[in-house]
């Protein structure tokens, strides 16, 4: 007779297949080369950063795909636009906040705004790191734009331009920086041992609690919700867009990943960041089959967009915890990724929260339950520390951002006029279109 297994240890058996490898690995491990080791250190982080910045163009071909082409153009403008934004105020602010040198104390936190850090050649604080201070800073800017980049789908095609600028100024400069320091600067979740690996909640949920809070101020599209209550579909104007771009977007997640190994300088690191890079596609793929599945059964026919955001969701899901999951346990972390992905959206249209792109159902959603699922392969994470870091971003984000987005409206106005969105932001807001009419001559 077959003796039963606890519960607890086939949770092990499928989410954690990997750690007698890892363990073993490590006690072979040569010694290596500190210059060598700085070298290939460094090389990640830039390697990663070309990668995650490669993500922008995937947020920009996504959103331009899914948006009806009368809004396209003013999708491009505003991708391209928060990049730069993000870019400036990061190093301007953000930077220094995410990091603290001196901890969180307020003459130190006013000092670290007014104070933006230098990026000089190799000095004794990057050796004694082992990488460069630049590769660092290079590759957590791009985290940075990757999370103002989920709030520009999500209010695609009815909010004003300088609105929305202005509140990617907080967002990148204030706002993620500070909630991300709470863990990555070694502030007091990372104290009480909450664990994000690359992101799940820290960059993709905040960027989606942000979006949320946008959502709600902003309210849905004209036509979007009958009076009857029915949901009034709004076909995107380019699948061909919308599929290159989420094809992009999973190329750069193995340097939004992989890269948060942070170390590429011995046998160990690289073998980490191989088996990331395996675990990641995993996710993506179970995130790809779970949503066809999914939309097949609630629907009757597969629906691409839904399947394009299966393979987001994947990704997302798996990112909080990339490394430690057997490749069985990062497919079920993807397939439920998938899953989230299709069956949230008709319960955003229930409340009538108007999502253009599915950010919120990818990357708020499928964030929270990557996070909420690492302890299931990571031993040393908690589940209840790992609720409290979601409640506690989620909570610092949304309040602070739906706080913003009421200032805004309530000064500036953050909706354009009915006019405007019904001839479409290209013409009202940016005065020129993506597929303008083509006369033939006579």
């Amino acid at each position: 007779m077959l003796k039963k297994i606890p519960s607890t240890a086939m949770v092990a058996v499928l989410f954690a297949l990997p750690a007698a490898a890892q363990e073993a690995s490590a006690e072979a491990a040569p010694a290596v080369n500190a210059d060598v080791a700085f070298i290939f250190n460094t090389l990640l982080f830039l390697i990663g950063g070309f990668l995650v910045m490669w993500m922008a163009a995937g947020f920009a071909m996504l959103e331009a795909g899914l948006v009806r082409s009368k809004n396209v153009t003013t999708q491009l403008f505003k991708n391209i636009s928060l990049f730069a934004i993000a870019g400036i105020m990061f190093w301007l602010i953000g930077y220094n906040l995410m990091y603290p040198s001196d901890g969180w104390t307020i003459p130190n936190v006013i000092g670290q705004i007014f104070s933006p850090k230098s990026i000089d050649p190799v000095g004794a604080g990057d050796a004694a790191a082992g990488y460069s201070a630049g590769s660092d800073f290079f590759f957590q800017l791009m985290f940075c734009a990757t999370t103002a980049s989920i709030v520009s789908g999500t209010l695609a095609e009815r909010i004003k331009l300088w609105p929305f600028m202005i509140f990617t100024v907080i967002l990148t400069g204030l706002i993620y920086p500070i909630e991300a320091s709470w863990e990555w600067g070694e502030g007091w979740l990372d104290q009480r041992g909450f664990s994000d690996f690359a992101g799940s909640t820290l960059v993709h949920a905040a960027g989606g609690f942000a979006a949320l809070a946008g959502a709600v101020v902003l309210g849905p599209r004209l036509g979007k919700y009958r009076a009857d209550g029915r949901m009034q579909p709004m076909p995107g104007s380019n699948l061909a867009l919308a599929t290159l771009g989420t094809f992009i977007l999973w190329l750069g997640w193995f340097g939004f990943n992989g890269g948060s190994q942070l170390a590429l300088g011995s046998v160990n690191d690289a073998a980490d960041v191989s088996r990331i890079f395996v675990n990641t596609n995993a996710a993506a793929s179970a995130g790809v089959v779970a949503a066809i599945v999914t939309t097949q059964l609630m629907f009757g026919k597969i629906d691409l967009t839904m399947v394009l955001n299966g393979a987001l969701a994947g990704l997302v899901a798996i990112t909080a915890e990339p490394l430690a999951p057997s490749i069985f346990g990062s497919l079920l972390i993807g397939a439920v990724g998938g899953v989230i992905a299709v069956v949230v959206v008709p319960l955003l249209d229930k409340l009538k929260i108007d999502d253009v792109v599915g950010a919120i159902p990818v990357h708020l959603c499928a964030g929270i339950w990557g996070t909420l699922i690492v302890p299931a392969s990571n031993g040393d994470a908690s589940y209840s520390v790992q609720a409290l870091g979601v409640i506690a971003i989620g909570a610092f984000v949304f309040v602070l951002s739906y706080a913003i987005w009421m200032i805004l409206n309530a000064t500036m106005g953050i909706r354009v006029s009915e006019e405007a969105e019904i001839t479409g932001l290209d013409v009202s807001e940016m005065g020129m279109e993506a597929y303008p009419d083509f006369v033939q001559a006579k």
